[in-house]
């Protein structure tokens, strides 16, 4: 990791996927289709149309389009987020569980 400007303790790997969220929001579970920006070892981000509440947890499925690697699943903590245009924030999350 030397000359790595970004501290993190990982490399992020931009993906730039679609993904679907299943987010329990109040007790009910809301499907949002949203796209998967980037992935480390111990988090991801995604752009979705809506703002979400920081600490809740939700469920990522991203369907892999190659035979020989497999759909991602996890549940994940969303730990900070941003609005960035009218309608479109990206979210910042933590990996709790790989599924």
């Amino acid at each position: 990791m030397l000359g790595y400007d970004d501290k993190r303790a990982f490399f992020r790997m931009m993906m730039n996927s679609p993904c679907t969220l299943l987010v329990n929001d109040a007790g009910t579970m809301q499907k949002l289709s949203a796209t998967c920006r980037d992935i480390s070892a111990t988090g991801m981000s995604f752009e979705v149309p809506q703002a979400l509440v920081i600490g809740s947890e939700m469920e990522v499925n991203i369907e892999s389009t190659s035979s020989q690697i497999s759909s991602l699943c996890a549940i994940v903590k969303v730990v900070r987020q941003f609005e960035e245009g009218e309608g479109n924030y990206v979210v910042g999350t933590e990996v709790v569980q790989m599924m």
